[in-house]
């Protein structure tokens, strides 16, 4: 799945997994809205297009992951300057 509020332009880099199952808080609520899983909090750095403004900016960006259901809940994290 693709995030709601901009697109990733090119590759997420330095992608890193920094929490797993029970110690992510919102586990309870990604079972019950999208699926049962070994979901996954994972961290990553990509230039992206904010929507609503049109502005490009690099960013780190957070998401939550698992097997058969794919990436869900992005968001931004903060902005770098380029």
């Amino acid at each position: 799945m693709q995030p709601d509020e901009f697109d990733i332009l090119g590759e997420i880099t330095n992608i890193e997994t920094f929490a797993i199952r029970r110690s992510i808080r919102e586990v309870e609520f990604l079972n019950r809205h999208y699926g049962a899983g070994r979901w996954r909090k994972r961290e990553g750095f990509a230039t992206i297009r904010y929507h609503q403004t049109g502005r490009v900016v690099r960013a780190e960006i957070h998401w939550y992951e698992t097997h058969g259901i794919g990436a869900v809940k992005w968001k931004v994290k903060r902005e770098f300057r380029e």
